[in-house]
């Protein structure tokens, strides 16, 4: 990681920490939660026009799930659980948005649901274009994928994303 990544990721951090409710409870703590070291960051995809497209539905609010294969996550990667954060980078590695898992679901590739890959907010949307897309993506990141691969399924919740939206929505009119 280049100084500049380290650097954003701390600067991000700092900010984002009082959307993930760490903020107030410094009088309480021993530490204080800047003393912490920041969630995993990591982008989507397999190459920063995947990441900057995928990320890009993310903000937008019509990606709210992901997916990944358990054995990729083993063994030097925790599987997620709900509750866990999340740092989500950018093509270039900048960091963007704070995700919390939500749902957290461990299931063979055959069982995903409709819901869940459109859920994705991918391609049609359609469970047919995420079997194909996540078939074909698993595969060039060097992945046998079968019906009976497990399949990491999670849904999350975007916490603060790099350029905020108002916090409430306006009650006057436009």
């Amino acid at each position: 990681m280049s100084h500049e990544t380290a650097d954003a990721l701390a600067q991000f951090w700092q900010v984002a920490q009082r959307y993930a409710g760490f903020n107030g409870l410094e009088p309480f703590m021993r530490t204080s939660w800047s003393d912490i070291v920041p969630p995993p960051a990591w982008s989507f995809g397999d190459s920063p026009a995947v990441a900057e497209e995928l990320l890009a539905l993310v903000l937008d609010g019509r990606k709210t799930a992901t997916s990944g294969l358990l054995e990729s996550y083993e063994p030097c990667e925790p599987v997620p659980k709900a509750g866990d954060l999340s740092i989500v980078l950018d093509g270039a590695g900048m960091p963007q948005a704070l995700i919390r898992a939500v749902e957290v679901k461990v299931l063979p590739f055959a069982a995903v649901t409709e819901r869940q890959a459109g859920a994705e907010g991918e391609g049609d949307g359609s469970l047919a274009s995420w079997r194909q897309a996540h078939r074909e993506a698993w595969r060039r990141q060097g992945y046998d994928v079968t019906d009976d691969s497990q399949v990491v399924w999670e849904r999350f919740e975007v916490l603060y994303p790099h350029t905020p939206r108002p916090l409430v929505q306006s009650f006057w009119p436009r």
